[in-house]
């Protein structure tokens, strides 16, 4: 679906990285910075456009960065990516057009755990947190069967982002890293999203992460898609479009009312 949006402008908001601005055309009750996946690998700042447009149509701005990507670079850079990129949008109200300096991350499969990442862990505040398909503890999602280990070629996702070889041989790496392990009561509302036949991010990881956080005594929504796969079109559908705009819409516009979380 192609959607009329005000304005995309690309901007750079930190040494060799940039960032595109998607404006609907009235204001937007707060912004919403999108990381796009790829396996921490691959994937830019243009990385689903029309997904991205898709919720500017609900009146939503939604700013997309790029993140520096492994092997030149690993954790915790693309998390600080993440923070910069936050920060430029608090910094320029005047090119997100937002009423208020109000922050939602929104990521899929590796950007949804860069999103949970800057969230959970270090001085970031946003307000509200939407995770599609993404792992959440490095420990399990990387867990292998002596057959699998045997059929299945080394590396992965985690070990692109940790930047070793080894897992096992970093365990507080392996812990930093996870999102659950950063779980608090003070979290930002989660949206967490995933489909029932992913095979390539089980299940379990997203709710393992929604487990976390109703334990903690923060706020967390779960939702299954059925039947859905990895990056499935499912996610692209417009009921669940609208489900993720609904949420995110709410968030940005309590913390407008003066609802700040923190």
């Amino acid at each position: 679906m192609t959607v009329a949006v005000a304005a995309t402008r690309t901007h750079e908001f930190a040494p060799g990285l940039r960032l595109e601005v998607h404006r609907p055309p009235g204001r937007s009750p707060g912004t919403v910075v999108y990381l796009h996946g790829g396996g921490f690998v691959t994937g830019d700042r243009t990385t689903d456009r029309e997904r991205i447009r898709a919720l500017v149509a609900h009146g939503l701005t939604v700013v997309a960065p790029d993140y520096r990507l492994a092997p030149a670079a690993t954790f915790p850079a693309p998390v600080d990516d993440v923070r910069a990129a936050v920060d430029w949008v608090r910094a320029h109200p005047d090119e997100t057009g937002a009423t208020d300096g109000a922050v939602a991350l929104w990521g899929a499969s590796a950007g949804a755990v860069l999103a949970a990442l800057a969230a959970l862990s270090g001085p970031t505040a946003v307000q509200a947190v939407v995770s599609w398909f993404g792992f959440s503890d490095i420990s399990t999602y990387s867990a292998r069967s002596p057959l699998e280990a045997a059929l299945l070629p080394p590396g992965g996702p985690a070990h692109a982002l940790l930047g070793v070889a080894d897992l096992a041989a970093a365990p507080d790496l392996v812990r930093e890293a996870s999102p659950v392990s950063h779980v608090r009561a003070a979290a930002p509302p989660f949206l967490i999203a995933h489909g029932d036949r992913d095979r390539m991010v089980d299940i379990a990881e997203s709710r393992r992460l929604h487990d976390a956080l109703t334990r903690a005594g923060a706020r967390s929504t779960l939702l299954v898609l059925g039947g859905a796969g990895h990056e499935d079109p499912a996610f692209d559908d417009p009921s669940s479009i609208a489900v993720t705009a609904a949420f995110l819409r709410s968030h940005l516009q309590t913390t407008t009312r003066g609802d700040r979380h923190e």
